[in-house]
C-alpha cells in the first residue's frame, strides 16, 4: 500500500515538473505570441521624440528599456482596471487567468488598430538634389505634404532651397515674433554646405521645422506660412496660361489646389482665383465637364457663410457665372439657377455687360502674396482680390 502512494507521488510532481516550462510557451498560447510582435513593433514605431536643434544631430529614436518597460505596465494595468483576476495559486492553476488576460490584451489591440486616426500633416523630405546653375550651386530639396489619417493618393510636393526656408523664417519673425520666439533655424554654412551629412541634417531639420510651425495655430493660419507652399505653383499657373500652354497650366493648379485644401485654405486666400484659372484652362483645352464642374465648386464657395458676411461683391463672381451658364449649356446640365442669379445682380443694379471674360480678368490681374502684407493689429488685402477673399 505504501509503495503504491510512493509511486503516485512520484508520477504527480514528475508531472509538474513537465507541466510548469510547457505553460509558458509561446506555441501554446499564440495570442501571446503575436501579441509581444504587435506591441514591440508599436513601441519602435512611436517611442522617442523630435527636436529641431540647428546643426547639431537629431537624437536617437531608439526605445529605451524603460520605456517598453512602461508600454507593457500600462496595457497590464488597464486590463487589472477592467477586472481581470489576480491569482495566487500556483502556476499549474492558472491557464484561465492567462488566457482571459491575453485575450482581453489581444482584443484592445485589435481595436486600437481599426479606431480612427486623428487627421494631421506630415512633411517629408524626399529628395535634395545639388543644381548647378551657371556660376551658381545650390541644393533644391523636394518635401512631400501628406495628409495621415488615411490613404494620400495625392502627396502634394512642392521644391525649396535653403533661402526659401530662410526667407520664410525670417519673415515669420518679423510678424509673429511672440510665436517664433525660441525656435531655432539652421546656420548657413561657410563650408561643407553640399556634403552628403549636412544635406541629411538639413532635411530632416526641415522636416521637423515644419511640422512645428504647423503645430501652433496662429502660425498655421498665417498667409505667409500657407503661401510657402501652394503660391508659387500658383503663379506658375497663370503665367502658363498667359502663355497660352494650357496642360502644363493644369498640372500645376490643381498642385497649388491641393495644397490649399490640405492646408484648410478653403475658400479663404487665393482658392477661388485657383480654381477660376483651372476653368479657364479647361475651357482653352474644350474639356467644358472639367471647366463646369471646377466653375460650380467656385460658385459654390463664393456662396460660403464666411465670403457671404463680406460687404464687398467678389470680383469673379459675375465672369464666373457667366463661363457657367455657357459651360452647363455645353454639358446639357440645368443653368436656370446661374440665369436667375445674374438677372438678380442686374436688378440690384450691376452692369453685368460691362464685365471682363473670365480669360481676361485672369491675364491681366496681379498675383501677389502677402510677404509683409499683413500683422497682427490689421490685414492688408492682396492685389488679387481686395478684403472680399483676403
Amino acid at each position: 500500500m505504501a509503495s503504491k502512494l510512493l509511486h503516485r507521488l512520484r508520477r504527480t510532481l514528475l508531472r509538474e515538473v513537465t507541466l510548469q516550462p510547457q505553460l509558458g510557451s509561446a506555441e501554446d498560447f499564440p495570442e501571446s505570441s503575436e501579441l509581444d510582435d504587435d506591441t514591440e513593433g508599436l513601441s519602435s514605431r512611436f517611442s522617442g521624440t523630435l527636436s529641431f536643434e540647428g546643426e547639431q544631430e537629431p537624437e536617437s529614436e531608439d526605445p529605451g528599456e524603460n520605456s517598453e518597460l512602461d508600454s507593457d505596465s500600462d496595457v497590464l494595468e488597464d486590463s487589472g482596471e477592467n477586472g481581470t483576476e489576480s491569482a495566487e495559486s500556483s502556476p499549474a492553476c492558472q491557464p484561465p487567468a492567462h488566457n482571459m488576460l491575453t485575450k482581453q490584451l489581444q482584443d484592445s489591440w485589435k481595436q486600437s488598430r481599426t479606431r480612427s486616426i486623428p487627421e494631421r500633416l506630415l512633411f517629408e523630405v524626399t529628395d535634395a538634389s545639388v543644381v548647378q546653375e551657371g556660376t551658381s550651386k545650390y541644393v533644391l530639396y523636394t518635401i512631400h505634404v501628406i495628409k495621415s489619417g488615411q490613404f494620400d493618393k495625392t502627396p502634394s510636393p512642392i521644391t525649396r532651397r535653403y533661402t526659401d526656408f530662410n526667407r520664410l523664417h525670417s519673415q515669420l519673425r518679423g510678424l509673429y515674433g511672440e510665436e517664433m520666439w525660441g525656435i531655432a533655424f539652421p546656420r548657413k554654412k561657410l563650408h561643407r554646405n553640399f556634403a552628403a551629412e549636412t544635406i541629411a541634417k538639413r532635411s530632416r531639420a526641415f522636416e521637423q521645422y515644419l511640422t512645428h510651425l504647423h503645430s501652433l495655430a496662429e502660425l498655421r493660419r498665417a498667409p505667409l506660412f500657407l503661401e510657402f507652399f501652394y503660391l508659387g505653383d500658383l503663379q506658375a499657373g497663370q503665367s502658363l496660361l498667359r502663355a497660352g500652354q494650357y496642360q502644363e497650366a493644369v498640372g500645376c493648379l490643381l498642385n497649388a489646389l491641393g495644397l490649399q485644401e490640405k492646408l484648410g485654405c478653403r475658400p479663404q486666400g487665393h482658392w477661388i482665383f485657383t480654381l477660376a484659372i483651372l476653368v479657364a484652362s479647361f475651357q482653352e483645352l474644350e474639356q467644358p465637364e472639367e471647366a463646369q464642374e471646377y466653375c460650380e465648386r467656385a460658385l459654390q464657395d463664393l456662396t460660403s457663410p464666411s465670403l457671404q458676411r463680406q460687404q464687398q461683391q467678389h470680383p469673379l463672381l459675375v465672369p464666373l457665372l457667366q463661363a457657367i451658364v455657357r459651360l452647363s449649356w455645353k454639358v446639357s446640365k440645368d443653368k436656370r439657377q446661374w440665369e436667375s442669379q445674374l438677372q438678380q445682380l442686374k436688378d440690384s443694379g450691376v452692369d453685368v455687360g460691362s464685365q471682363p471674360s473670365l480669360k481676361e480678368y485672369l491675364v491681366k490681374e496681379s498675383l501677389e502674396g502677402s510677404e509683409g502684407g499683413r500683422h497682427k493689429g490689421g490685414r492688408r488685402g492682396l492685389s488679387l482680390v481686395p478684403t472680399a477673399i483676403a
